[in-house]
Order: C-alpha cells, then sequence, then structure tokens
C-alpha cells in the first residue's frame, strides 16, 4: 500500500434524511462531516475532485420500486465522480492515478479497485468523463443508434435538446447523416445554442406556444426519430408527427418526476397504429458493450471540435444540493458539473 498522504480528519458528504414528496426540499437532506476512510485490501483512497448531478438520481430519493435500488436514508446518496487516487491497495492502480467511479455526492470515497476506472486528464478534461465522454455521452450513443435505430437520413426530434444527453444526441445525428434535426429547449439562449454551435436545423422555445403547433412548423415532413427527455406533451407531440416506421427512445421524462399526481399520458397513442410506429424505454446499463465502440467514433469527434459540448459547473460541495435542484429546474446548459 502506497504511504496516506496527510488528509483533513473529516470529509463532507450529502445525506438523504427523508423521502421528498413533490419538489425536493433543502430539509430533506443534510451536509455532514464524516471520517475520512482509509482503504482496506483492493480499495483506493479518491479525492474527488468533480461530482456529476443527473435527473436520474430523483427516482432513487423515492422509495418506489425501480431499476436501481433508493438512497438509503440517513446514509451518503451516490452518483459519478472522478478524482485523484491519494491512497492506493489495489493492484494496477497507485496513488497519483485519476479514475471514474460511482460514489459522488462526497470529498473523499474508499472506492473497490475494480470499480474505479482509470481515466487520462492528458486527453480530456476530467470532467468531461462525467459527460461528453461518460455515462450521459454513452447514453445519447446506445439510444440513438440501437434503441431508436438510427439510419442515414432519418429527421430526428430531441427534447431537453441542450441539456447534456439531448445536445449529443443532435449532434450525433448530424455527423451521421440526418436529414433534419430539431431541438427544444426552455430559452431562447438554449434555442440559440442549438442552432448557431451544436448544428442544428432548426430549435423553438417550448414555453412559447403548444410544442404540437412548434414542431409541425419545424419539421413539415414529420420526424423518422424522437429522443424523449421530457415526456409529457413532447411525447403526444412527436407521435402526432412521427412518419410510418417511426420510433421513440424514452430516454428520461423530467417533465413528470416531481409529480405527486400520475400524469395523463398522450392522448394520441392510437396513431401507432396507422403508422406502425415503436416506443422503446431503455436504460444506459444495458448496454455497457457499446463503451468501446462509443470512446473510438466519438473522442476523435470531440478533439476534433466536431462535437461540441456545454458544462454548467457549480463550484463547492456545499452547493451540491443546488446543483441538483438546478437540473430538476432547467438551470443548466449541458451537462451539470460539481467541481470540489
Amino acid at each position: 500500500m502506497t504511504d496516506t498522504p496527510t488528509l483533513p480528519a473529516v470529509s463532507r458528504e450529502w445525506h438523504l434524511l427523508s423521502r421528498p414528496v413533490g419538489w425536493p426540499k433543502p430539509e430533506d437532506f443534510a451536509l455532514v462531516e464524516a471520517e475520512v476512510p482509509q482503504p482496506g485490501e483492493g480499495q483506493v483512497l479518491v479525492r474527488n475532485k468533480y461530482l456529476s448531478v443527473d435527473p436520474y438520481m430523483r427516482g432513487r430519493m423515492s422509495a418506489a420500486k425501480s431499476y436501481v435500488a433508493p438512497f438509503e436514508l440517513g446514509k451518503v446518496m451516490q452518483g459519478g465522480a472522478v478524482g485523484e487516487v491519494v491512497a492506493s491497495n489495489a493492484e494496477g492502480i497507485f496513488a497519483g492515478d485519476h479514475v471514474l467511479h460511482f460514489f459522488g455526492w462526497r470529498e473523499y470515497a474508499v472506492v473497490a479497485g475494480k470499480n474505479a476506472v482509470k481515466v487520462d486528464p492528458e486527453a480530456a478534461p476530467l470532467s468531461a468523463y462525467l459527460g461528453v465522454l461518460g455515462m450521459t455521452g454513452l447514453t445519447a450513443y446506445a439510444g440513438l443508434l440501437r434503441t431508436a435505430s438510427f439510419k442515414q437520413g432519418d429527421a430526428v426530434f430531441v427534447s431537453g435538446a441542450a441539456g447534456a444527453v439531448g445536445g449529443q444526441v443532435g449532434q450525433i445525428a448530424k455527423l451521421k447523416g440526418a436529414s433534419r434535426v430539431i431541438g427544444s429547449a426552455g430559452s431562447q439562449e438554449k434555442v440559440k445554442l442549438l442552432v448557431e454551435e451544436y448544428g442544428f436545423d432548426a430549435a423553438f422555445n417550448y414555453k412559447d406556444g403548444p410544442v404540437s403547433e412548434q414542431l409541425r412548423a419545424a419539421a413539415p415532413d414529420g420526424i423518422d426519430v424522437y429522443f424523449d427527455n421530457v415526456g409529457g406533451d413532447h411525447l403526444e407531440a412527436a407521435i402526432g408527427s412521427l412518419n410510418e416506421g417511426g420510433r421513440i427512445a424514452v430516454c428520461g421524462m423530467i417533465s413528470v418526476y416531481n409529480n405527486t399526481e400520475p400524469a395523463p399520458g398522450p392522448r394520441n397513442l392510437a396513431r401507432l397504429i396507422q403508422t406502425r410506429g415503436r416506443i422503446e424505454g431503455f436504460l444506459v446499463g444495458d448496454h455497457y458493450d457499446l463503451q468501446p465502440q462509443f470512446v473510438q467514433e466519438v473522442a476523435p469527434w470531440v478533439a476534433s471540435g466536431e462535437l461540441k459540448y456545454r458544462e454548467t459547473v457549480v463550484e463547492g460541495i456545499e452547493n451540491n444540493l443546488e446543483a441538483f435542484l438546478g437540473v430538476l429546474r432547467g438551470d443548466n446548459t449541458g451537462k451539470m458539473i460539481v467541481k470540489l
């Protein structure tokens, strides 16, 4: 085991105190101090440098049965993180290495060596491994290419298009020969970003009027693929504009995450019969076999500047909760990152 450097006596970490009803409230959480842990056999101690906050975390705050276990009350929460190894008792990982792992929401983490993925800070900024080259990037890649079966010439509509996943979906579609890419976002500034920087063919602010009307204007010839990050009226609008053989990949439905009553479903599902359309939900965890292919194809686009990305960076562990709430409000452009 490497020599352990001088470390602070305590590490700050966020605990879930109560399960939120509707919108999460500050009193549902607590920032507490914990003793800095030491790594055991096969483990490493990581000083986290960047933390990820993502919409799916809202689901883990609920006790409802889902695809992943809920956060435990009174215990530290989890999430993507990247940091520097400060002590190692794991083969092949050394102090000074940088690793990606899943023990965020804290300043220091003990991680099993087998669950720590070494990353190269020379190849890309560390924060990129939480976003454009990380789980959000793979989500975009797998959802568009595998779940939605994208093919050259498809017209693609992306909701939440200025978010970390949505922005990448639209750009990958363009790079792979989409005939038209349309995005929705929640501000004129984000709409401008989609068209002028990300290269979308059209974009609209969903707050400016009915989504179905704006989508029809932006895609008069219909759409072949809809990548859903929002649900609600966006999903209904996409079904209404779907061409024959159209595919819908459901990644997220942020518009309903804080509802206390079930949201009404799309009223036009019968149109799927006419279009022979398909709706399929997916989880990125089912597609990690694509990771090598994803990195091989996407990393050069990022390096060349062909695929652009934005990050919204919030400083300090004490602001981790506010950063998460900001994601639910749509405050972020691109990936929301907490820098420690």
